[in-house]
């Protein structure tokens, strides 16, 4: 269980930009982010202060996921999460959608002991319908029952190459989204030879983050 000035300050943080969630998942929330910390002393899952906890470090990693999962349909079934590092946006996106339908995640990272963790909090949150992949995601492409079968796809921090847009075309469905999360300055990021349709919504404006949706196989704008 997790503290209750953690639990306060991340609840805080979401009603502060504008979020709605649940007693339940501000303290899976809580619970998540303490337990990053604590992982945090001994490997390096991320540069945010974390320990002691920093607001800009809840809007981050709590916030712009919670905010992202909005965005979320009702029939989205699975998830897959590139290059999950320290765990967000995969975990709080799914936290938000756990208690509303069950949802499928599927973390690929590729860092064998940032799996170790991401298998904790899996363990620690209980979340039962999480899994990791200790692999890169062009790997995956092996799986046929993965193949066009991921409604929605998530990064953050990765680099947008050719190859990995090809990768992450391949696993979308008709008619599934990629959920870019970057900064103002990704702006320049150039997703047209692999995405033809698409927008951006703020976050976070404190941070001037911004969540690109952009659609498979959907004609320009």
């Amino acid at each position: 269980m997790a503290e209750r000035d953690t639990v306060a300050r991340v609840n805080r943080r979401i009603t502060r930009a504008g979020g709605v969630a649940s007693q339940e998942q501000v303290s899976s929330l809580a619970a998540y982010v303490e337990l990053l910390a604590r992982w945090n002393k001994k490997m390096n899952l991320t540069a945010l202060s974390v320990d002691p906890l920093s607001d800009d470090a809840v809007d981050r990693l709590i916030v712009e996921p919670v905010m992202a999962a909005r965005r979320l349909g009702h029939d989205d079934k699975l998830v897959i999460d590139v290059g999950s590092g320290g765990g967000s946006p995969a975990i709080p996106f799914a936290l938000m959608a756990e208690n509303q339908r069950p949802v499928r995640l599927v973390m690929v990272e590729v860092k064998v002991r940032k799996c170790a963790f991401l298998q904790e909090v899996i363990r620690q949150l209980a979340m039962p319908h999480a899994t990791v992949e200790n692999c890169r995601l062009e790997e995956l492409l092996s799986r046929s029952e993965l193949h066009e079968a991921a409604d929605v796809v998530t990064a953050r921090a990765v680099r947008p190459d050719r190859r990995l847009m090809s990768s992450i075309q391949a696993f979308l469905r008709p008619g599934g989204r990629l959920f870019w999360f970057g900064a103002e300055a990704s702006a320049k990021l150039d997703f047209s030879a692999s995405f033809t349709s698409g927008h951006k919504e703020p976050l976070v404006s404190a941070l001037g983050s911004q969540l690109w949706i952009l659609d498979k196989n959907a004609k320009l704008f």
